[in-house]
């Protein structure tokens, strides 16, 4: 499976492809970068540049599915706003090719790749220099959060997938 992870940010948005089998199986890094826009620039402007750019990859990439960071509540309503924009922008263009989309909490990322929610940006950092087995750590942070988004939905995905479909075959909605 070909997985998108999407860090959102108005001034950094991090992009990461992964392909792997599934949940402990081997997992490679295909490609993973930064859209940058400049701060001062008109946020239609930034949001369309950054919209280029998450379809450039998917159509370059082909991924099966795209891995979203959930917005959470921050102190700054400035970046919320921004990173939820960026979030929405991701989806739209996941969507638009029909395909999966998923959101976690960068608590649940950092659980599926370091084993702990409570891990710092460099603890996610090395383990996914470890797990993908990278020589250079990816850098900025943005960048290794987007490869860790897509390793968790590599790894966690298809179950997610299974309750769904369970409950919706039940006769309930999605959990």
């Amino acid at each position: 499976m070909r997985v998108l992870g999407v860090d959102p940010g108005l001034t950094r948005c991090g992009l990461g492809v992964v392909d792997g089998l599934g949940a402990g199986r081997q997992a490679g890094l295909v490609e993973v970068g930064v859209v940058r826009t400049p701060p001062g620039e008109d946020v239609a402007l930034r949001l369309r540049a950054i919209a280029d750019r998450i379809d450039d990859w998917l159509d370059r990439h082909q991924p099966e599915a795209v891995a979203v960071e959930r917005v959470f509540s921050q102190a700054n309503v400035r970046t919320v706003m921004g990173t939820a924009q960026v979030g929405a922008v991701a989806i739209i263009a996941a969507a638009r090719r029909g395909l999966p989309v998923a959101l976690y909490t960068p608590s649940e990322v950092k659980a599926a790749v370091t084993g702990s929610g409570r891990a710092d940006k460099s603890q996610v950092t090395f383990m996914i220099t470890k797990l993908l087995g990278l020589a250079e750590p990816p850098a900025p942070a943005d960048a290794a959060d987007a490869l860790a988004l897509a390793l968790c939905h590599l790894w966690r995905g298809p179950a997610l997938a299974r309750v769904r479909a369970a409950v919706t075959a039940a006769g309930g909605g999605a959990p």
